[in-house]
């Protein structure tokens, strides 16, 4: 997860972390890699794998909070 530091840790997440890291529904998430399937690949048990992850960044662009 995101540090406080504004930092995001590339490792190995599960859709449902992803879908807390970005703010979205498993639906929403699934809906925006869709489009990216095969450059991602097939997660490999729960998790999804380093370069999947950075597969997700470069596309999805990197997770952050917008503070007031």
């Amino acid at each position: 997860m995101p540090a406080n530091d504004d930092s995001f840790e590339v490792k190995p997440y599960s859709t449902k972390e992803l879908c807390l890291i970005y703010g979205v529904g498993y639906k929403t998430f699934s809906r925006w890699l869709k489009p990216f399937m095969e450059e991602i690949g097939a997660k490999s048990g729960r998790f999804y794998n380093v370069r999947q992850i950075e597969v997700i960044i470069g596309r999805l662009g990197m997770p952050y909070v917008v503070r007031a």
